[in-house]
């Protein structure tokens, strides 16, 4: 029974399939709300600086993003 507790609540973070496509999906969703909303992704530093830097890798490596996620999504329906 701990078992499938233990399997059931497992964490992205120790399934690096699943960590790769949270990461992903963060770029994106915050290179989203920054072409949207740039106010909110104003502060460099802190808590919020981190979405900043996400942001930024999505605006600059956007070709890149774009190919990794077009891969994500190929891998996650055939595979």
């Amino acid at each position: 029974m701990l078992i499938f507790f233990c399997w059931y609540f497992q964490s992205a973070l120790f399934n690096f399939h699943s960590f790769l496509t949270v990461v992903l999906l963060g770029i994106c969703t915050c290179t989203y709300v920054k072409m949207h909303f740039p106010a909110l992704l104003e502060q460099r530093t802190g808590f919020r600086g981190f979405f900043w830097k996400a942001a930024r890798i999505g605006e600059r490596l956007s070709p890149w993003v774009a190919v990794g996620c077009l891969t994500m999504g190929v891998s996650i329906i055939f595979f």
